[in-house]
């Protein structure tokens, strides 16, 4: 068996990495994407090597040529025309080699974890195409296939067809081609194609051709689990740093140092970030679909409109509330804007004091074991003078910990007596076992105007891409200043329309709140059988756990992050609390809950 680099490309999109380097020399955590691939191919003793070259050639040569430990012969063939023809004529330049042994053809901008090469290599099928479920960061061709992994059709970019994702393997652009169907199907066909239509193709048209016919000779091979990437641009070549870390420790920094996007992560099961996994319900999604265009292509309304929209959504009035792109924006605009001493209960929702400076912030840590607190506790922290402002979030983040409706009005009444406004985050709100236990409500903005209500959307109505969160007060003057410090059109079209049809869902809110009560109470019941864990009661959409005996939090992190593609939150580095190890996790469906602790116990009572 042979190999059939193709590496002629220019690799415009990389930019100034590719300026004077071919594609395939650019580095992935200092290892060369064309070092890699070598040196797997080198592992399987095949009898050569064929690479393709063309941009930079004589460069890239010379390199492949000072990479030690490449036993392997190796030979170039030369694309002089690189410039003005595309991989299917790089493909015909190699042609005759494909006829002579059979061949594993694979491009050179892949990065692929050890074993995908020997077991495509050793697969019993002679020919074979290697694919992935599509995932939504894909691009380029896909397949079809049958249920003994025949290849019913290829479908080229053009041809996409995004109703039929279900139905969709990528191609990852590595194959294995049998010398017979080489000469007997894919050379012909590749000659014939390209005096019909020309050398500026890409070589899978042929493979489409040839996938019509009633024996194609060609299956899918499906990779279950096993990483790869492709590198067209300087944000595929930062994802692939991620996902091929040199170690554990560096993967994980890497993760936790994106704060989101993690759909671009095959199968990553996100128990970090907090949202409501039960809402909103499918008709919402699909009435956002079905006015998708308009929502790209016009302009969304300014912020005196998306007043308005909230204003209906909650019952307040328009001049009280200022709607957020998040609730970050409008937290970033409040803090701003804190005259004196601050006070917070730590620990807590970063967000508010990294906007504050820390010489002017007075910190209330409770000295219980799991960090809950009291009304009276809050008074005699901050009283007499302490602060002008107190910040409270229930309920609390991390710990869960909530304050009853009627304790958190206590303390609003004794902040008002003490002219203390107070900061209010009730973003969690909503999961809380008690009926009706928001504040906000005209009455409570009338009764204390100087309290300052934040909530964020995007954690309890499930739709943190929309970016949407409001803040409410009926200090008018506080409200005026921070619809100035926005931005006019802070909000975009898809945020615009979502606050324009919620109204319409509320039935289906309040069964999300209900579905996640009892998944909250399920998930708590199963961590609890783990004997290594204390879980600490939550009235939130996540729980904090505590590991005993010295286990270590972020060990535990980096294990399920790398054995399990499951990502939590440790809480340890924001706790100081010394010695002890905490954990955050987010309350997703039961299915995945039960998945993370099926990973818990192997991990931790093996």
């Amino acid at each position: 068996m042979q190999a059939i680099i193709l590496a002629a490309g220019m690799g415009k999109r990389l930019k100034e990495l590719t300026a004077d380097n071919t594609k395939c020399m650019v580095r992935v955590n200092g290892v060369s994407l064309i070092e890699r691939a070598l040196g797997q191919l080198e592992d399987l003793h095949l009898s050569r090597i064929i690479i393709v070259v063309g941009y930079r050639g004589e460069k890239l040569m010379e390199f492949i040529d000072s990479i030690p430990g490449i036993t392997t012969p190796v030979i170039y063939v030369d694309n002089p025309i690189y410039d003005r023809t595309n991989n299917i004529y790089s493909l015909a330049l190699a042609s005759d080699y494909l006829t002579e042994d059979d061949t594993l053809l694979l491009e050179s901008d892949l990065i692929f974890e050890e074993g995908v090469l020997r077991g495509l290599a050793e697969d019993p099928r002679d020919t074979l195409v290697l694919v992935d479920k599509y995932e939504s960061w894909m691009d380029g061709t896909v397949v079809t296939i049958g249920p003994e992994d025949e290849i019913r059709s290829f479908v080229p970019g053009k041809n996409f067809v995004f109703e039929h994702i279900p139905q969709y393997y990528k191609t990852v652009n590595i194959y294995k081609f049998s010398k017979e169907f080489s000469v007997s199907k894919y050379v012909p066909f590749l000659h014939a194609y390209t005096m019909a239509l020309g050398n500026n193709e890409y070589y899978e048209q042929v493979l489409r051709v040839i996938a019509m016919l009633d024996d194609p000779g060609i299956r899918a091979r499906r990779l279950s689990g096993e990483k790869w990437y492709e590198i067209d641009d300087i944000q595929d070549l930062d994802i692939a740093e991620s996902i091929f870390a040199e170690n554990d420790d560096e993967f994980l920094s890497r993760i936790q140092r994106r704060y989101g996007g993690y759909w671009r992560y095959p199968g990553m099961v996100d128990f970090c970030y907090l949202v409501n996994p039960f809402y909103p319900p499918q008709k919402l999604k699909d009435e956002m679909k079905a006015n998708f265009e308009t929502l790209l292509t016009q302009y969304p309304s300014g912020m005196q409109v998306n007043s308005l929209l909230a204003a209906k959504n909650f019952g307040l009035r328009a001049n009280h509330v200022v709607v957020g792109n998040g609730a970050a924006e409008l937290i970033k605009a409040l803090m701003e804007g804190v005259d004196g001493k601050a006070g917070f209960i730590r620990p807590t929702f970063e967000e508010y004091p990294n906007r504050f400076p820390k010489e002017r912030s007075v910190v209330f840590v409770p000295e219980t074991e799991d960090f809950s607190y009291t009304v009276e506790d809050l008074k005699k922290a901050f009283g007499g003078g302490a602060v002008r402002t107190l910040i409270l979030i229930n309920p609390d983040n991390p710990t869960g910990h909530y304050l009853p409706r009627a304790s958190v009005l206590e303390l609003a009444e004794w902040c008002a007596g003490e002219h203390i406004r107070l900061i209010y985050d009730e973003s969690f709100i909503d999961f809380a076992k008690e009926e009706n236990p928001s504040l906000l409500t005209e009455d409570i903005l009338a009764a204390y105007p100087d309290i300052v209500i934040v909530k964020s959307i995007s954690k309890s109505f499930g739709v943190p891409g929309v970016r949407l969160g409001i803040l409410a007060s009926g200090d008018n003057a506080l409200i005026d200043r921070l619809k100035k410090d926005v931005a006019i059109w802070n909000i975009n079209s898809f945020g615009e329309f979502y606050l324009q049809i919620a109204e319409k869902y509320k039935k289906s809110y309040q069964s999300s709140l209900q579905q996640l009560a009892d998944a909250r109470d399920e998930f708590s019941e199963m961590l609890r059988s783990l004997c290594s864990l204390t879980v600490y009661p939550s009235q939130a959409n996540y729980i904090m756990l505590e590991l005993k005996g010295g286990i270590s939090s972020r060990e535990i992190t980096k294990k399920l992050l790398s054995a399990y593609n499951i990502f939590v939150k440790d809480l340890t580095p924001k706790m100081h609390s010394g010695d002890r190890q905490f954990l955050r996790v987010a309350v997703r469906t039961m299915e995945e809950n039960r998945r993370l602790v099926q990973a818990l116990r192997e991990i931790l009572e093996p």
